[in-house]
């Protein structure tokens, strides 16, 4: 196996991940293999776009039509008649 070596971390975030290490009952080393096989291996739902996103959610509640993705459009913001 590989071995990767990750310098100038810094000290909060090493105190956080021997936190989750240990809130997990295992080492630290252990924590950032977990990390990176995640990273590496997660579900495309957790990469879903937002209005993909919001649709599955609200499906269950009567939810029918598609939502556009806003990527690349601008947004105005709204009047608020001040």
């Amino acid at each position: 196996m590989a071995q990767v070596v990750v310098r100038n971390i810094e000290d909060a975030v090493k105190a956080g991940l021997k936190a989750r290490a240990s809130a997990h009952g295992w080492s630290m080393e252990e924590e950032v293999r977990q990390i990176l096989r995640r990273a590496l291996t997660d579900d495309a739902p957790a990469r879903a776009l937002l209005g993909s996103r919001i649709a599955a959610r609200f499906a269950r509640s009567g939810l029918t039509q598609a939502l556009p993705e806003l990527r690349g459009h601008a947004v105005n913001p709204m009047d608020l008649g001040a």
